[in-house]
């Protein structure tokens, strides 16, 4: 068969053809046609993530040093993919393949969480010495003991399960040098150790109950109505300075409440969040803007989230440009499964309305329960994109339907590996689906928990480790370009803003190709 012939029919019917060349490979007792082999190889790159990408020869010099610098890395004999990134962080900071894809324009980032955005060395040293705010420790002994943060104009009422309250502001003075305070504060919202991280969180039960824990200590800090509004801001901003133009935030639109006690419901929350979007674009022209993910817990029962639904259908009325849609989150393993609230998740439709989900599904690693459905119930809800999808290769059905649908997987590579599914990058199962060009975006989750970069830490740990060699600056522009592809705004929005980051890549390839 002419080699040609056979390109043509490979585009046209990749797998039947793929499957004759086997065949005649098989039966043959001479050596295969190396022409048949070359064909294979090529239809295997044009398959993966990046591979229909047409490059200029600006590009394509980047893309050698792309290689160069990446095959230096992965004869390191400390690879930091194969390392638990607490460990690995300094070694990829250090890169300069890491130095590249900081300066490298990287879209949007599609699943962060509110309460994650911003370093926590931000929040202690910003946020805990303003006037008036109040500590306790929470009642334990060893990892069970805690941090709880409040804002008062008078002595704050007692909280159960937690000592005396404590003014930062005197308590500091007392102490004279007050470093080894905010450290603890710090270590008590962070997972980052310089410990090993292994024998620190040596299991999921482990890592998890001190995840969750990270969030109650920030809460009172992040409620505090003046601190929402900065620490958004700033959360955007450290976004902007990793090279993000657009961002997707999983909210939970919780009660914020002002220094004399008086609170603010969540239409409150979802205006600051657009009035800080529209002053921050205003600044930085060059940043195309953002949108909420209204979330609740998986947690509550029935009933409650019927109620958050309605919630939601009302904010996405009053809110058209900054409600983007509904999540469910929190730990998969210990939450109620999708299918638990059909009922809720089905009202829109039975009231003839439109609400995009965007559902957390398949951050697991138990096979076959209730939880590991959550991949196709996501799907039959018609889920805008599917939050982690780890366990998606073991659901070929779904994995079909994720692929025809369009509907793209927000790969977290740290936090997949730092919530213990996966220890080795290099076995991420989205190398899978990078290598037959599944819908693909990558994201970060929740940064300030887990010591990351706003983005550049995931776009090295997914270019360099499930990326392999095969993964070059065409996958790159892919990953993108998909952030923008498959986010929430409108196709005219899309195209706008698709403009805007082709500029800044440009700009970037031009700036970088020697």
């Amino acid at each position: 068969m002419d080699i040609l012939v056979i390109m043509l029919q490979l585009q046209r019917h990749p797998v039947a053809v793929v499957c004759i060349l086997l065949c005649c490979v098989t039966q043959s007792t001479t050596m295969p046609d190396p022409k048949h082999r070359e064909a294979l190889m090529r239809q295997e790159e044009a398959m993966q993530t990046g591979g229909q990408q047409v490059l200029s020869a600006e590009e394509q010099r980047l893309g050698d040093r792309f290689q160069k610098l990446k095959q230096q890395e992965m004869s390191r004999e400390d690879f930091p993919p194969a390392m638990h990134f607490f460990k690995a962080r300094h070694l990829i900071r250090n890169s300069p393949i890491y130095s590249l894809l900081h300066d490298m324009p990287k879209g949007g980032a599609l699943h962060v969480h509110d309460f994650s955005m911003v370093e926590v060395e931000w929040l202690v040293k910003n946020v805990t010495y303003r006037p008036h705010c109040y500590m306790c420790f929470t009642t334990g002994t060893g990892d069970d003991r805690s941090l709880r943060f409040v804002f008062s104009s008078g002595q704050p009422k007692p909280l159960p399960l937690c000592s005396p309250w404590s003014l930062l502001e005197r308590l500091r003075a007392k102490m004279g040098n007050a470093t080894d305070l905010d450290d603890s504060i710090i270590a008590n919202l962070t997972l980052f150790t310089e410990k090993d991280p292994n024998v620190v969180y040596p299991s999921q039960d482990v890592v998890w109950k001190r995840f969750e824990q990270t969030f109650l200590v920030a809460w009172g800090l992040v409620t505090h109505a003046p601190v929402f509004r900065d620490y958004y801001h700033q959360g955007l901003m450290r976004f902007y300075e990793d090279n993000v133009m657009y961002l997707e935030l999983r909210a939970l639109l919780p009660e914020t409440y002002e220094l004399d006690g008086s609170t603010h419901d969540r239409a409150w929350d979802m205006k600051t969040y657009q009035d800080v979007t529209r002053q921050f674009t205003a600044q930085h022209p060059d940043f195309y803007g953002a949108r909420v993910i209204f979330t609740v817990h998986r947690g509550m029962n029935a009933s409650m989230v019927t109620t958050a639904v309605e919630e939601a259908l009302r904010l996405q009325r009053d809110f058209p440009e900054t409600m983007a849609g509904f999540d469910l989150v929190g730990r998969e393993d210990t939450g109620r499964p999708l299918w638990y609230f059909r009922e809720a998740l089905s009202l829109p439709e039975e009231r003839g309305l439109t609400l995009p989900y965007f559902f957390h599904a398949g951050e697991t690693d138990t096979e076959g329960t209730e939880v590991d459905q959550n991949i196709l119930d996501a799907l039959l809800f018609n889920t805008s994109r599917i939050g982690h999808g780890f366990a998606l290769i073991r659901h070929p059905l779904a994995r079909e339907m994720s692929r025809k649908r369009g509907v793209a997987v927000e790969v977290c590579p740290i936090s997949n590996q730092v919530l213990k599914l996966v220890a080795d990058l290099r076995n991420h199962p989205a190398a899978v689906l990078f290598s037959e060009g599944h819908p693909v975006v990558i994201s970060s989750d929740d940064p300030a928990q887990l010591g990351t970069s706003a983005l550049s830490d995931d776009f090295y740990e997914a270019f360099v480790g499930f990326g392999g060699m095969r993964s070059h600056i065409g996958t790159l522009k892919e990953l993108a370009m998909n952030s923008i592809k498959y986010s929430s705004l409108s196709q005219e929005q899309q195209q706008e803003a698709l403009t805007l980051w082709q500029r800044k890549w440009d700009k970037f390839v031009s700036e970088n190709s020697f």
